[in-house]
């Protein structure tokens, strides 16, 4: 049974939602997001609260109950806050700049990497290492570091490359001469 499906969200003041014909629209001060609902699944949005409910206890319903109630929820909390990823730069003459919408990287290839932003992401670059993504959704945000980080992953013997700032890279123990 999906505990996370049962649990109701809580609508901020400046937050409004609407839903109609399966299509579900979130505005706040940061933007606007909309997505469809599964057919399985009802929104019911009383006393600034959702609750999502099934039509069937099945386990698919009731797995898309909760799947629904989260990604209902990325949309209230990231229309209100909104959401931020950090990703750090290790290794000697790495590192990144914001030039327009485009992220310039200097990760030890022959050439710099230019990256395109999607419209909706914006980046910061603090001390040239480490990049801040900021973004409304959840879903953007993360394909977009995950994107950034695939450029150059960290390599497990100097720890060289992009890595998310919670990440924690596990070393290995180079060669050892045998004398």
């Amino acid at each position: 049974m999906s505990r996370v499906g049962k649990k109701p969200i809580p609508i901020p003041e400046k937050v409004t939602v609407s839903l109609k014909d399966r299509f579900v629209t979130v505005k706040g001060s940061k933007g606007t997001l909309s997505r469809t609902i599964h057919d399985a699944v009802d929104l019911k949005i009383a006393d600034n609260l959702i609750e999502v409910l099934t039509k069937t206890d099945t386990k698919k319903h009731l797995a898309l109950q909760g799947l629904t109630r989260s990604l209902v929820d990325n949309m209230v909390t990231g229309v209100d806050k909104g959401f931020e990823r950090v990703l750090e730069i290790n290794g000697i003459g790495y590192r990144a700049e914001v030039n327009g919408n485009t992220l310039v990287l200097n990760l030890g290839f022959s050439n710099p990497v230019n990256f395109e932003l999607p419209k909706d992401v914006s980046a910061s670059v603090d001390k040239n290492t480490i990049i801040k993504l900021s973004c409304i959704d959840k879903e953007v945000l993360g394909q977009t570091a995950a994107s950034i980080r695939k450029l150059r992953p960290p390599e497990p013997y100097k720890g060289k490359g992009i890595k998310y700032a919670e990440e924690r890279i596990i070393r290995k123990a180079g060669k050892t001469g045998t004398k």
